[in-house]
């Protein structure tokens, strides 16, 4: 789960800090989620500050995009001084490992202009023929607030020893998972060696891949030591993209080095399906992220509260992002779909077949709309199918086939079907037995098959 410690606030008259974080434990607890992720939490730069909606000119109010790394106040091992001190990152890892939660720190290694690396190693940064330091770009994106370090420079050992020492700093303040902004910008041979330095006096810290990038790109970085990778998932909506990439991704060779890591949304990235398909989009790409993969995230509360509006037409930026304002939620909103994240997470945690990435398997169901899949856990005992509505805006109906075979079922024997999110049981009969989901309702079964039950004929061979 992620948030921005700025928008944690109750008070709207002021910007939330990690104590407020602190407090916000028990509604991610609630929630279901055993991580929760924080972007940076460090000083932010003035210097060429982005402005709401990204706007090139801030005003006096504006509070700077958290990646814009490092003031006077200090660079990547200090905290804003708004949002608290390091003693209170210490304190809210405690209070999460508490509920159960691990805490996950952006790692974000880049500079703004007043970062203090810049005054004091200027030889880190690339120059232009002017003398002027070349900022970041991903076009057509431009990034005027950001320097991005010279990993290839004259005194690249000096620059790599000070990353990893920032890696191992917030390691020592309790921090065991990184999500890893942009990776694929800088070499790999940087991340090999950082990587295998921390896991050789660290080996269960995590690294998370924020690569979206060509897909050789992605599973090079995993082959490198990354632990998990954001992925195309976002991108994928239709049944055939999404059959063809999970198949992909849950077979040799990519499943034995890859983890994926499955987002429906994030502070930069709003789908045109969200933005377009209301409250049974975001329930649909919840449950596919939750059940395709045995890893996933969501950026909240937007994602909960259902927040679609984009900074204009044919934008995945969001309206008014949390990326360069703050925000505050009403968390208790009457459209918030939390009651079915909660659910969704107490089905993972209860059946070891959704903990699993590599058993996943597609079945056949005569409609495009409509998506079947199942996932087994390694003893075969826990079974889940899962049905989708890939259309948020009508009731769609088909005919699923499942292999009976493959799950121990003998195709005489009725068997019953118990829907976890709904909370209705059926009985079916034979291979072939017809779906309907109204997305007004609910767009998604998550089946757990149960043994065949028996009949009057198996009481009279016992007798």
């Amino acid at each position: 789960y992620e948030l921005f410690p700025r928008s944690a606030s109750p008070d709207p008259r002021r910007p939330g800090t990690l104590q407020d974080v602190i407090a916000r434990l028990e509604y991610v607890a609630d929630l279901g989620f055993d991580v929760l992720y924080l972007p940076p939490i460090h000083p932010i730069g003035t210097t060429h500050r982005k402005g709401r909606n990204n706007a090139e000119t801030a005003g006096p109010n504006d509070p700077g995009v958290p990646w814009a790394i490092g003031s006077p106040d200090g660079g990547h091992d200090a905290v804003h001084p708004e949002l608290g001190t390091l003693a209170d990152v210490e304190a809210l890892v405690a209070a999460a490992a508490a509920k159960g939660i691990r805490v996950a720190l952006d790692l974000a290694f880049q500079a703004s202009p007043d970062h203090p690396y810049v005054r004091e190693h200027p030889a880190w940064f690339r120059a232009r023929p002017d003398g002027t330091i070349q900022y970041a770009e991903n076009p057509p994106k431009r990034y005027e607030d950001i320097y991005p370090f010279d990993f290839e420079t004259d005194d690249w050992q000096a620059l790599w020893r000070e990353l990893l020492r920032i890696v191992r700093f917030w390691i020592d303040h309790g921090i065991r998972i990184f999500r890893v902004d942009n990776p694929h910008t800088k070499p790999f041979a940087f991340w090999e060696w950082l990587i295998s330095e921390v896991k050789r006096t660290d080996p269960d810290i995590l690294f998370l891949s924020e690569a979206f990038t060509r897909p050789k790109i992605m599973y090079r970085l995993a082959k490198l030591g990354f632990s998990q990778s954001y992925t195309y998932f976002t991108w994928r909506t239709t049944k055939q993209e999404l059959v063809d990439y999970f198949t992909e991704l849950s077979r040799p060779p990519i499943a034995d080095f890859f983890r994926p890591n499955l987002w429906p949304n994030t502070p930069d990235i709003l789908h045109e399906y969200l933005q377009h398909g209301g409250r049974p989009a975001f329930i649909v790409r919840l449950v596919l992220a939750a059940t395709l993969a045995a890893s996933y995230g969501i950026y909240g509360p937007a994602y909960e509260l259902c927040i679609a509006t984009p900074r204009e037409p044919g934008s995945e930026e969001y309206l008014d992002s949390e990326k360069y304002q703050v925000r505050h939620w009403r968390l208790d909103a009457t459209e918030s779909i939390a009651p079915i994240v909660r659910r969704v997470n107490e089905i993972r945690r209860r059946h070891p077949a959704l903990q699993d990435d590599t058993r996943l398997a597609f079945h056949g169901i005569d409609n495009d709309e409509l998506l079947a899949y199942s996932k087994r856990s390694p003893d075969g005992r826990d079974r889940i199918l899962v049905v989708v509505n890939l259309d948020p805006h009508h009731v769609q109906t088909g005919t699923l086939e499942l292999p009976l075979a493959d799950f121990g079922i003998p195709a005489e024997r009725p068997f019953e079907v118990e829907d976890l999110l709904g909370g209705q049981t059926y009985l079916w009969h034979g291979p072939r037995n017809g779906i309907v989901l109204d997305p007004a309702v609910m767009p998604a079964h998550v089946f757990a098959l149960r043994a065949p039950v028996r009949t009057e004929a198996d009481f009279s061979a016992d007798r």
